[in-house]
């Protein structure tokens, strides 16, 4: 009988130990989080009260460096080819952030033109008429972060505007026919080229990934208790038979 109990407890405290270590980790994840968007935060404050930069000085910058840097950029649309970007929501509405790809001398730059609505029949895509032309543009260099894609991005180089799900900017690149820059310009809100400027550079603030920490520390130390209480009821049975 000792020997079936041994048995029993052993793997019940493996997977205490296990639920408990994961709920713990989620935890410290979030928490790390908020303390990152918390650096950012502070980071673009400071950052706004600098001069945007030229290319040239961005590039001269290390690449974990550059992130939220403000830039001017002048140069030529030439390309019609937009990419649009899919699910942006904007006050409840559903539409595409338009993307273009922006030349400054001899680089291929991506450039966040801004929000459109989109049509109910998802078949539809906005009509837009492609930016042509010489331009001086300001706006915020942003890092893409990769996102989780349920299903490999195929693209058609003869469909135009395209349609994605995700920013790719190396399979971007091989659509084009020309080497895109590994970041993205954001243009400001004050910029007149484009359309509605929208986006934020934080979507969740450190306020809420603080609030799903203090979540998962609950459920942690939830399921500790939980599991302390499960082991002296089944040690008061074990001690009737």
């Amino acid at each position: 009988m000792k020997n079936i109990v041994t048995n029993i407890r052993l793997p019940w405290l493996v997977f205490t130990l296990l639920v408990l270590a994961l709920l713990i980790n989620l935890g410290l994840w979030q928490s790390e989080r908020a303390l990152q968007k918390e650096q950012r935060l502070d980071r673009i404050e400071q950052l706004s009260n600098k001069d945007a930069l030229t290319l040239v000085q961005v590039l001269e910058q290390s690449s974990d460096e550059i992130n939220d840097l403000p830039i001017r950029l002048e140069g030529e649309f030439t390309d019609e080819k937009q990419f649009l970007l899919d699910n942006q929501v904007n006050k409840g509405q559903l539409g595409y952030r338009v993307y273009q790809v922006f030349s400054v001398g001899k680089k291929s730059i991506l450039v966040n033109l801004g929000w459109v609505l989109g049509s109910i029949n998802r078949q539809e895509l906005p009509e837009i008429k492609p930016i042509i032309g010489h331009y001086e543009l300001k706006g915020h260099v942003r890092i893409i972060e990769s996102g989780i894609l349920l299903m490999e991005q195929q693209f058609h180089k003869n469909q135009w505007p395209l349609r994605v799900q995700q920013i790719e900017l190396e399979k971007f690149s091989q659509v084009i026919d020309a080497q895109l820059l590994p970041f993205v310009v954001y243009l400001d809100k004050t910029d007149k080229v484009g359309y509605k400027k929208n986006w934020q550079p934080i979507v969740m603030p450190p306020e809420k990934h603080r609030a799903y920490a203090f979540q998962w520390f609950s459920l942690a130390l939830a399921w500790l208790v939980l599991m302390f209480w499960a082991s002296i009821k089944f040690s008061k049975e074990e001690s009737q038979i």
